[in-house]
C-alpha cells in the first residue's frame, strides 16, 4: 500500500502529539466550565444571554411576555382602586347629603314644624354645595366624575348654579324656576293656575287656555267636575281633545353623536326630558337612528320615546325644532245653579299637574259659606253662583300656590339640571304683558351651564375602561349629569329657592313641597338612585380586586418557571466549582510534571 504524501501546506503528523492536543483541549474546556461557574455563583443566573439558556430559551422568552403584560394590568389595577375609591367615596357623600335633606323634611314635616322649616334653605345651600364638591372629586390632576373630559372641573359652584353669572347675562337655577313658577301660576291675584273661570248668571264656566302652547305646557289642566246632585248643581263637560302637531323651526338632520333633547307628554298627563343620542344605526339604550330623511328621523326620535308623545326636541345647541299645535280643543265644564240646590250639596273640581298628578277641590254649598271649602247659597241662582266662583277662584288660588308651585318648581330644576355643554335647559317665550306663551326656540346664551364634562355616551361607565386581563376591562366611568345625580340636586336646588317662614301656619305649603322634593332626593321603585351608582362603582372595585389577586397569583407561578430556567443553586454550583477546581489543579499539575519528562528523567 502506497501512502500518498501530505498536501502542499499541510503539517507533518508528529508522532506523540495526540495525547498532548486532547490534553490541552480539555484544559481549555475546563477553564471555560470554570468561568461559567463563576459568573453563575456571582449573578445567581444561569447564562447572560438567552442563547446561553439553551432549549430553556423559549420557555423563558414566553414567560418574560406574560410576566410584562400581568405587571401593566396590575399597575392599572391598581391607579384604577384608588379612582373607583374616589369615585365611590363622592358618590357615597352625594347619597348621605340626600339622606340628611330627606330626613330633616321628615322631621319639619311631622315634629319640629316651623322652627326646623325655617332652616331648610340655608341647610339645602349647604348640601348643595357638599354635593357639588363631591363631583368635583379629582386624582393625579384629572377629574373623575366628567367623563372623558379630565381637565376641568365638571360642575360648576353652589353660588354660580344658584344666582348664575349676571354679568355674562346667564340665569341660575333660582332665577329658572321663578320664570316657571310665573307661567304657570299666572301675573293675576287670585291665580287660577291658567285656567280661565267666569260666572255669568247662575252659571260658572272653567276651561282650560284657549291659547294654544299654554294649555299643552303651563298651569293646570281640568280632568274632571262631578256634582253630588245634578238638581242643584248641574255640570256640562267638554273633554279636551289634543291637537294635531307640526313640526317648525330647524329640519336639518341630526349628525351621529348629537345630543338630542325630547320633550315628551306622557300618557299620565306628565311632561318629561329625554335625553337621547342620535346614531347612524339604532337599537342602543337612549339612541334613536338616523333615518334617511329629517320626517324619518323624527319618526325613529318618536318610537324612541313611546308611549309619550314627542312635544319638542332640541338637537344639540342650535335652535330647537318646535312643536306647533293646531286643531286642540281645550277642556271646560260650566256648572250651573238650579232650584234643587240644597246645603250640603257639593261639586268635585279635579285639576291635573304636568307631573302627572292631580288634586280634586270639593266645594259644599252652605247656609254662609265662612267654613274651608264652602260657598254661601244666595238669594238668587246668580248671587250663587257668583258665590261658587269665588271659592273655586280661593280653592285654586291655594292649589296653585301649594301644589302647582311646587310642581313648577321641581320641573324647573330637572329643565336646568338638564342643561349640558350639548344642550341648553329650556325657558318660556312670553308675551309683551309677560305672560307665558310656550318655550323659546332658541335658548341658548340664557342659562348658565352647569356642567361641563362628557355628555355624548350613552353609558356613563363605559367612558373609563381600565383593562385587568386580555380579555376582561372594567367599567368605571361617571358623569356627574347621570339622572340620579341630577334629581338630587333638583331636591337640594328647589329646598334652596325656597324659603319657610310662618305665614304657612298649617303646613299645607310645606307638606306639598316635602312629599316632592323627598320623591327627588329618595326615588321610588325602577327610578335610578345614587344608590344604584355606588352600588355599580363597588362591584367595580370588587372585579378590579379580583382579577389583581389572580393577576399576582398567575404572575408567582410565571416566575418560578422563569426562575427554574434563569437561575442556578449557588450550593450547586460551588460544589461542581470546587469539584471542577480540583480536577484543574490536578491536571495542571499532571501536564507540569509531563512537560519535564526527559529520557533522562525517565531512566
Amino acid at each position: 500500500m502506497t501512502i500518498a504524501p501530505f498536501a502542499a501546506g499541510t503539517a507533518a503528523f508528529a508522532a506523540g502529539t495526540a495525547a498532548a492536543d486532547l490534553n490541552t483541549k480539555r484544559l481549555v474546556a475546563m477553564k471555560g466550565t470554570l468561568g461559567t461557574l463563576s459568573n453563575q455563583i456571582a449573578s445567581g443566573q444561569a447564562a447572560d444571554t438567552y442563547g446561553g439558556l439553551g432549549s430553556g430559551r423559549t420557555q423563558s422568552l414566553s414567560a418574560h411576555a406574560q410576566i410584562s403584560a400581568l405587571d401593566s394590568w396590575i399597575a392599572a389595577a391598581g391607579t384604577a382602586s384608588t379612582r373607583v375609591s374616589l369615585a365611590s367615596a363622592g358618590v357615597q357623600q352625594v347619597a348621605t347629603l340626600a339622606s340628611s335633606a330627606w330626613s330633616s323634611l321628615v322631621s319639619a314635616r311631622t315634629g319640629t314644624g316651623t322652627t326646623a322649616r325655617a332652616t331648610l334653605q340655608q341647610s339645602a345651600v349647604g348640601q348643595l354645595g357638599g354635593a357639588l364638591d363631591a363631583l368635583n372629586q379629582s386624582t393625579g390632576g384629572q377629574y373623575i366624575m366628567g367623563g372623558r373630559v379630565t381637565d376641568r372641573a365638571p360642575v360648576e359652584t353652589v353660588d354660580r348654579i344658584l344666582d348664575g353669572d349676571p354679568a355674562a347675562g346667564l340665569d341660575g337655577v333660582r332665577a329658572v324656576i321663578a320664570e316657571r313658577r310665573t307661567a304657570d301660576l299666572g301675573i293675576g291675584t287670585p291665580s287660577t293656575g291658567r285656567l280661565d273661570l267666569a260666572a255669568a248668571g247662575a252659571s260658572v264656566s272653567l276651561s282650560e287656555s284657549q291659547t294654544a302652547g299654554v294649555r299643552e305646557n303651563f298651569g293646570f289642566t281640568l280632568d274632571s267636575v262631578v256634582s253630588s246632585n245634578p238638581a242643584g248643581l248641574s255640570v256640562s263637560l267638554q273633554a279636551g281633545k289634543p291637537g294635531t302637531i307640526a313640526l317648525a323651526g330647524s329640519t336639518s338632520q341630526p349628525k351621529d353623536g348629537d345630543a338630542v333633547q325630547v320633550s315628551v307628554r306622557n300618557p299620565d298627563g306628565s311632561q318629561s326630558l329625554v335625553d337621547l343620542t342620535a346614531r347612524t344605526a339604532g337599537g342602543q339604550e337612549n339612541t334613536f337612528a338616523i333615518g334617511d330623511s329629517f320626517v324619518a328621523s323624527v319618526k325613529n326620535l318618536a318610537a324612541a320615546v313611546a308611549p309619550g308623545t314627542v312635544i319638542g326636541f332640541k338637537i344639540g345647541d342650535s335652535a330647537s325644532t318646535v312643536v306647533a299645535f293646531g286643531s286642540s280643543t281645550p277642556a271646560a265644564a260650566t256648572v250651573t245653579v238650579g232650584a234643587g240646590l240644597q246645603a250640603g250639596d257639593s261639586v268635585q273640581v279635579t285639576v291635573g299637574l304636568r307631573d302627572g298628578t292631580s288634586k280634586t277641590l270639593s266645594l259644599k254649598a252652605a247656609a254662609d259659606g265662612t267654613g274651608a271649602g264652602t260657598f254661601a247659597i244666595g238669594a238668587t241662582p246668580a248671587d250663587t253662583a257668583a258665590n261658587l266662583s269665588a271659592a273655586l277662584a280661593t280653592a285654586l288660588d291655594t292649589t296653585a300656590k301649594t301644589d302647582l308651585a311646587v310642581s313648577s318648581a321641581t320641573r324647573a330644576a330637572s329643565d336646568f339640571f338638564a342643561g349640558s355643554s350639548s344642550v341648553s335647559p329650556r325657558r318660556v317665550a312670553t308675551d309683551a304683558a309677560g305672560n307665558a306663551v310656550g318655550y323659546v326656540a332658541d335658548p341658548s346664551g340664557r342659562t348658565l351651564i352647569w356642567y361641563k364634562g362628557d355628555d355624548t355616551s350613552a353609558d356613563p361607565r363605559q367612558t373609563a375602561t381600565v383593562p385587568v386581563s386580555r380579555d376582561q376591562s372594567v367599567a368605571i366611568g361617571v358623569q356627574a349629569n347621570e339622572a340620579a345625580f341630577r334629581a338630587t340636586l333638583s331636591g337640594f336646588a328647589v329646598l334652596a329657592s325656597t324659603p319657610f317662614d310662618n305665614t304657612d301656619s298649617d303646613g299645607t305649603r310645606f307638606d306639598a313641597y316635602s312629599s316632592r322634593v323627598q320623591a327627588l332626593l329618595k326615588p321610588g321603585d325602577g327610578q335610578p338612585t345614587v344608590q344604584g351608582i355606588a352600588a355599580e362603582l363597588s362591584l367595580a372595585s370588587a372585579q378590579i380586586a379580583t382579577q389583581k389577586s389572580q393577576n399576582t397569583a398567575t404572575k408567582a407561578v410565571l416566575q418560578q418557571t422563569v426562575d427554574s430556567v434563569e437561575s442556578v443553586s449557588t450550593e450547586e454550583v460551588a460544589a461542581r466549582l470546587l469539584t471542577l477546581q480540583t480536577q484543574l489543579q490536578a491536571s495542571y499539575q499532571a501536564t507540569s510534571m509531563l512537560s519535564k519528562l526527559s529520557l533522562t528523567n525517565y531512566l
